[in-house]
């Protein structure tokens, strides 16, 4: 006597393709993607602070060499649309970065800069807003120390 083989018909694999896909057309509509945006504009803060104390410890470890320091600058106009981090004594790009779509950016200055001893050279600006979706961080930076904080508001 033959065991029956276990196994699914065409029939039921196909009212199963149909059901997975009629839950598919209702749950993908329901993705709240502004969530997304939120997570961007967070990821999009920590890495401006990062590039700016990064920034700040080139300025200082070059100080023996480079006696003009290190900048970020605001790349785009209206809402910046990314950054570049300068060698300020021969203008080399160090590395860039482009914000993604739905982060906005504004800052009272587009020129970081920060002198051999850390501190930010005054005539540029002291403060970065990034905002997405309602959540908005402001990224301040010390001019007496160089230090730089992220306030989410």
């Amino acid at each position: 006597m033959k065991k029956p083989c276990a196994a699914f018909s065409l029939v039921e694999m196909l009212i199963l393709a149909i059901f997975v896909g009629v839950m598919a057309t209702i749950t993908v509509p329901r993705i709240n993607l502004g969530v997304i945006d939120k997570q961007k504009v967070d990821t999009a803060a920590r890495k401006v602070v990062t590039d700016l104390r990064r920034t700040r410890r080139l300025a200082i470890s070059a100080a023996a060499t480079n006696t003009v320091g290190y900048g970020l600058t605001l790349t785009g106009s209206g809402p910046y649309k990314g950054y570049e981090l300068r060698d300020r004594k021969s203008s080399a790009k160090v590395d860039s970065h482009v914000f993604d779509p739905g982060v906005s950016c504004t800052a009272d200055g587009r020129n970081f800069n920060f002198g051999p001893a850390g501190n930010l050279i005054t005539g540029g600006g002291a403060t970065i807003e990034l905002a997405a979706r309602g959540r908005r961080f402001v990224i301040t930076v010390i001019p007496a120390t160089g230090m730089v904080k992220c306030v989410e508001q």
